[in-house]
């Protein structure tokens, strides 16, 4: 049942406080020991935290109860996952993967043979996924700029093309590869293909980028796919991409930007009252109460908007407008959240002694990442104006 006011139900502020003890008193402490941009845990502390999240039912949230996951619907991830990232890693690697690292949703709908082969042992922690969308020639308008082909040999399809800024692409084993299948029917004739990296014909080099998880570059040359591993309909990416992945991938996303600022915004309102200076402390000054107090409005009216995303999201309705406000408003509070938690820091802020520095660096993507906020913009209007 979904909660009504501003009070959480009583089993979702449990959710809540169980996640934010994990962070706090697992991911926080160990994040002292490892290097200031390391996205990855030691493989002992990986495998005795990911045993420690299994055992407490925090593996794999938002998968379905049947293939191994916990089941929750996008309001209850969603409330779940703005405590999943409140830590150094956490924007772009909440938990360090001791979370779990499902596959894309809409592999849950392929084929009961593709769920066996991909779906249940990347949930079981035996694979990894990514998905290949964009390329050199764009990736804001997808429909238009997918120019890696696809052509039908036998009972196989031939993959040619190149893939850029491919989040995991390097770590992963398969992935998500979107494809031109009828160059004459524009957005009509995409088509997604499961594809093993390890197949002949596939190469991937890292695309070095602000934030340390660096995405891969990914070249397709005669790579040849099993019509089996087509997901979905042939000519059918283009609703397995607009309307199963795109848009309610902003939803979580939109998440850890508030459960960042969330973090960023603590750490300066715990450091205005020990820094003082002229003879008192920061928080005595108007100028940096000032900036909390914005910070704080933005912050609750941040989770807000994220919140109807995934109540819209869980009702079944249409939430790509929702999804879209969330997206904009999260990543430009996100910026100027952590940038003013800098400012009360003084040089402090940018020392690589606290996260707020690599906060900043990756919060800049934000902007960009899951669609630019300017085509959001484009979302917004299109519902606005029925178009």
């Amino acid at each position: 049942m979904l909660p009504s006011g501003y009070q959480l139900p009583d089993h979702l502020r449990l959710l809540q406080a169980t996640v934010r003890d994990y962070v706090h008193q697992h991911i926080v402490p160990l994040e002292r020991e490892l290097e200031t941009d390391a996205f990855e845990l030691p493989r002992a502390h990986y495998e005795r935290l990911s045993a420690f999240t299994r055992k407490n039912g925090l593996w794999c949230m938002d998968t379905p109860r049947e293939l191994g996951g916990g089941g929750l619907d996008c309001f209850s991830y969603t409330v779940a996952h703005e405590e999943m990232v409140q830590h150094r890693n956490g924007l772009y690697g909440s938990g360090y993967g001791t979370f779990g690292l499902p596959p894309p949703p809409v592999l849950y709908e392929g084929t009961a043979d593709q769920v066996e082969r991909y779906a249940k042992p990347t949930i079981e922690g035996k694979r990894r996924s990514f998905i290949a969308i964009t390329e050199p020639s764009g990736g804001s308008d997808p429909a238009r700029a997918i120019k890696t082909s696809a052509r039908r040999e036998g009972d196989d399809w031939v993959l040619n093309g190149e893939k850029v800024f491919v989040t995991g692409g390097l770590q992963a084993d398969y992935g998500l590869v979107f494809a031109r299948t009828d160059a004459a029917r524009g957005r009509e004739g995409l088509t997604c293909f499961i594809v093993e990296k390890s197949w002949k014909g596939i190469s991937a080099e890292p695309m070095p980028v602000l934030r340390p998880f660096y995405p891969a570059h990914l070249v397709l040359q005669d790579v040849r796919v099993p019509a089996r591993n087509v997901l979905g309909e042939v000519n059918g990416g283009w609703g397995i991409l607009a309307h199963k992945f795109l848009a309610r991938e902003r939803i979580p996303y939109s998440a850890a930007s508030l459960g960042v600022s969330a973090a960023a915004q603590r750490m300066a309102i715990a450091y205005a009252p020990k820094r003082s200076t002229f003879g008192q402390p920061l928080s005595q000054r108007q100028a940096i109460q000032w900036m909390l107090v914005e910070s704080d409005i933005e912050i609750r009216a941040c989770r807000w908007l994220v919140w109807d995303a995934a109540w819209v999201f869980d009702r079944g309705e249409d939430f790509a407008h929702a999804a879209a406000v969330a997206k904009i408003y999260s990543s430009e509070v996100l910026s100027r959240v952590v940038d003013r938690a800098i400012q009360v820091h003084g040089a402090y802020g940018v020392s690589r002694e606290l996260p707020l520095e690599r906060w900043y660096r990756e919060s800049r993507i934000r902007k960009i990442g899951e669609g630019p906020n300017e085509v959001m913009r484009m979302v917004i209007s299109r519902h606005l104006l029925g178009k």
